[in-house]
């Protein structure tokens, strides 16, 4: 997968995964190389193959990111009716899923434009109490992420003339 060609479609991709999931797995190596899965609902994607993640309850995430800063990032389409309609048709129209692969940068505080991303991610969520109590402080450091890598999920025959 050429990263940089098809970087509309990963974005679009991982807009898609994030109405479906509200979240996108990030997988890192511990210092004893140990493999550690972590939900990201904050992930966002720029225009130039690179993101940032708001860092607030990521504290594992960070201290593996000391150590080895390789990331690959993988999102799904969970849409039920994605899946039931492309199992219908014995096909996916789209790759149901990708990784994306790459370096996580330094931890450093947010900038407007990034605050404002997240203020209209979390947009129809403001008015509920738990959003208060997951997103209501502390939301201010980021994460960047560059990637060089991206690879669409295979699933055999339902996704061969991909």
């Amino acid at each position: 997968m050429d990263i940089k060609k098809e970087w509309k479609t990963i974005r679009r991709h991982v807009t898609e995964s994030f109405k479906t999931s509200l979240h996108v797995s990030i997988a890192t190596v511990s210092k004893e190389n140990g493999p550690l899965i972590t939900s990201i609902g904050t992930l966002f994607l720029n225009k130039d193959q690179t993101g940032f993640y708001f860092e607030k309850f990521s504290s594992k995430l960070t201290s593996n990111a000391a150590t080895n800063n390789q990331v690959c990032v993988l999102a799904v389409n969970s849409s039920k009716w994605f899946w039931i309609k492309s199992l219908y048709k014995s096909r996916f129209a789209k790759h149901p899923a990708l990784k994306l692969y790459g370096g996580l940068g330094e931890k450093r505080k947010a900038t407007e434009i990034e605050l404002k991303r997240l203020e209209r991610r979390m947009k129809l969520l403001k008015g509920l109490k738990g959003h208060t109590y997951l997103w209501g402080e502390g939301m201010d450091t980021v994460r960047e992420i560059s990637f060089n890598r991206g690879e669409k999920m295979k699933l055999g025959k339902m996704t061969a003339y991909l």
